[in-house]
C-alpha cells in the first residue's frame, strides 16, 4: 500500500464509530464519479466546475514529455537555475516536490522588495540572471504579486540584452489574461486544466512545470499517485481518505485544530500545502478545520489543547514504533504522490461532512479589494498608538496598547483570545533576512497557552487569510512589519514592490478588524535586524 494511516485513543473511536455511514453514502466513489451534488445544492455549480483534480493523473501524463523537452533546451540556452513566480497553489506543491526531491527550485511568493531582488540577482552558489529562467504561474492569470514578478524579470532581462520570451515560461488557465499576452508576445505557455481549483492543482501542470523544469522526476510523482488512485475510489472502511475525513472531522465534540508534524519523514514541507488545502477549503461559514504547522517539540504538542488533533507524517521504518508512544494521533506514511491524492480526496470529504464547499474561497477577494484601493488612494499612513524599543505599535482597539509596551500588547492581545481560539502571526517582512522570525511562533504558542500559527505575507493570504475570515470568529492576528530603505519600481504600475506589501498588509489588517471584528496588533520594526530580538523577549 503506497499510504498507511494508524490510530489509537480518542480519534480511532471517532473513526470506528464515523467510518460505517461515510462508506455507505458512497461519497468516495461520488467524487470518482465527478458527481457535483455531493456538498448539497448551494455547492453544486462551483463543484461541477471543479472536480478535474480527480483526473490530474491520466490529464498529465503527456506534459511529462513537453516539459523535460523544455528543460534540455533550457539548458542548451545556459539555463541552471529556476525561478517560480507563484502564490498558494501555484507555488506550494512545487516547493515541496523540488525540497523532496533535493533539487533547487527558488520560490518567489513575496512582495517584500529584498526578496523579489534576490531572485532576480541570484547569487554565486545558485547562479546569477544570466543562467536563470522564470516560471510564471497563476491560474486566474491577474494575481497581482506575480503579475508584478513577471513585470521585474521582463525588464531584468532586457537590461541584460536577454529575449525575456526564451527565458519566460507562462503556467495558467486558458484564455486568462495572462494567457493571451503570454502567447501575443511569443512565451512559451502551458495551460493548466481549468476545472482544478488552485489548492488541488499539484499533479496539474502548476504542479508538475516548475518542478520538472528544476529537475524533479515528476513521471515517478505521477506513477507515485496513480498507484492510490483505487485505493480513494472505494467506499470501503479501508479507504484512507475516508479514515483520514473521519479523523479530522468526525466526533463531537469535534477537535477544529489540526496539529501537522513532520517527524523523520522523507518529505519535506508537505504540512505547508497541507495547511492551504484544508484552510482554503473549509474555513467558510463560521466554521473550519485550522492547520497549524508544528514542530515534534512545540508547545501545542508538550501540552496539547483538547481542541488539537495532531497528525504525525513519518516514515515507514518508524511507524509501529512511533504508534506505540504517541497515543491518540493520527500517524500517516506514504509517497509524496500518494500524499497529494489521499489528502485531496480527505479535505473534499471533510467538507462534506462539514457541511460547507470545499471549492470555493469567498472571503479571499476582500483584503486584495482593500489593497487595491489603498493603493488607489494612497493615504498617509495611520500614526503609530505608540513607540517603545524602536517598535511601532498600531492596534485595532486602543484598550489594547493600554500598557504603553510591546509586551503588554502582546498580553493583552492573548487576553483577547475566545475559547477555543487561536493566534495568527502575520510576517510582511523579507523572510531571506529575517528567516529567525519564523521562531516567534514557538514562544507565541508558550506565552498565549493557545495553538499559534505562522504564516509570510502576503503569501498567507492565498492560504489561511480564507479561514482567517471565514472560519470561526475566534482568531487575534499579530502582524509584523518592517521599515526598509530596499525598494523595487514595478514597471507600467504606479506603485512599488515596498508600497505594494504595505498595502497588502494594511488592507488585511482593515478587513479582519473592521469587516470582522477581530482583535489586530501591527508591529512594524524600524531597524529589524536589532528589533526583531525585542520581539522574542516581549514574546517570553
Amino acid at each position: 500500500m503506497s499510504f498507511d494511516i494508524h490510530l489509537s485513543g480518542r480519534v480511532k473511536s471517532v473513526v470506528d464509530a464515523t467510518l460505517p455511514a461515510l462508506a455507505e453514502s458512497l461519497v468516495a466513489s461520488g467524487i470518482t464519479a465527478g458527481d457535483p451534488s455531493l456538498w448539497g445544492p448551494a455547492a453544486e455549480d462551483e463543484a461541477s466546475r471543479r472536480l478535474g483534480w480527480v483526473q490530474a493523473v491520466s490529464v498529465s501524463r503527456p506534459l511529462v514529455p513537453q516539459i523535460e523537452a523544455l528543460r534540455r533546451q533550457l539548458q542548451a540556452r545556459g539555463v541552471t537555475r529556476i525561478v517560480l513566480a507563484g502564490m498558494g497553489g501555484s507555488s506550494l506543491a512545487p516547493e515541496v516536490i523540488t525540497q523532496t526531491a533535493g533539487v533547487p527550485l527558488v520560490i518567489l511568493d513575496s512582495t517584500a522588495p529584498g526578496q523579489v531582488l534576490a531572485a532576480i540577482d541570484g547569487d554565486p552558489q545558485s547562479g546569477d540572471l544570466r543562467s536563470t529562467a522564470l516560471v510564471v504561474s497563476s491560474k486566474s492569470g491577474s494575481t497581482v504579486e506575480t503579475d508584478s514578478a513577471k513585470r521585474a524579470f521582463e525588464a531584468a532581462f532586457r537590461d541584460l540584452g536577454i529575449d525575456p520570451a526564451e527565458r519566460i515560461v507562462v503556467v495558467t488557465d486558458p484564455g486568462s489574461p495572462l494567457d493571451e499576452a503570454a502567447r501575443a508576445d511569443g512565451y512559451t505557455v502551458f495551460n493548466a486544466d481549468p476545472t482544478v481549483g488552485g489548492r488541488y492543482s499539484a499533479l496539474t501542470a502548476f504542479g508538475l512545470v516548475p518542478a520538472g523544469l528544476a529537475g524533479a522526476d515528476i513521471s515517478e510523482i505521477l506513477d507515485e499517485a496513480e498507484a492510490t488512485l483505487l485505493e480513494v475510489a472505494i467506499d470501503s472502511p479501508d479507504n484512507p481518505a475516508l479514515v483520514l475525513a473521519a479523523a479530522i472531522a468526525g466526533g463531537e465534540p469535534r477537535r477544529d485544530k489540526l496539529g501537522l508534524v513532520t517527524d523523520g519523514t522523507h518529505i519535506v514541507g508537505l504540512p505547508d500545502w497541507i495547511e492551504q488545502l484544508i484552510a482554503e477549503s473549509t474555513g467558510k461559514e463560521g466554521t473550519g478545520i485550522l492547520p497549524v504547522v508544528l514542530l515534534p517539540v512545540s508547545p501545542e504538542v508538550e501540552n496539547r489543547p483538547e481542541d488539537l488533533q495532531i497528525v504525525r507524517f513519518v516514515d515507514e521504518a518508524k511507524q509501529f514504533h512511533l504508534f506505540e508512544q504517541h497515543e491518540d494521533e493520527i500517524l500517516v506514511s506514504g509517497s509524496l504522490g500518494a500524499q497529494f491524492v489521499v489528502w485531496e480526496y480527505a479535505t473534499a470529504i471533510a467538507g462534506r461532512m462539514l457541511g460547507i464547499n470545499p471549492f470555493d474561497q469567498p472571503d479571499v477577494e476582500s483584503a486584495k479589494t482593500a489593497a487595491r484601493g489603498l493603493l488607489d488612494e494612497r493615504p498617509a499612513p495611520r500614526p503609530a498608538d505608540f513607540h517603545a524599543e524602536g517598535v511601532e505599535v498600531r492596534v485595532s482597539d486602543p484598550e489594547l496598547a493600554a500598557s504603553g509596551t510591546v509586551a503588554g500588547v502582546m498580553d493583552a492581545l492573548w487576553a483577547r483570545i475566545p475559547d477555543g481560539g487561536y493566534v495568527a502571526i502575520q510576517a510582511y517582512v523579507d523572510r531571506l533576512e529575517l528567516p529567525q522570525l519564523a521562531g516567534l511562533r514557538e514562544l507565541v504558542a508558550a506565552d498565549s497557552g493557545r495553538p499559534t500559527t505562522f504564516g509570510w505575507g502576503p503569501r498567507f493570504l492565498h492560504s489561511t487569510g480564507q479561514y482567517h475570515k471565514g472560519g470561526p470568529a475566534n482568531g487575534v492576528f499579530l502582524q509584523i512589519l518592517e521599515r526598509t530603505d530596499v525598494d523595487l519600481e514595478i514597471p507600467g504600475r504606479p506603485f512599488t514592490f515596498g508600497e505594494l506589501i504595505q498595502a497588502q498588509a494594511a488592507g488585511d489588517a482593515h478587513v479582519l478588524a473592521e469587516g470582522h471584528g477581530r482583535p489586530v496588533v501591527t508591529l512594524t520594526l524600524t531597524d529589524p535586524q536589532i528589533e526583531v530580538l525585542s520581539l522574542f523577549e516581549a514574546a517570553q
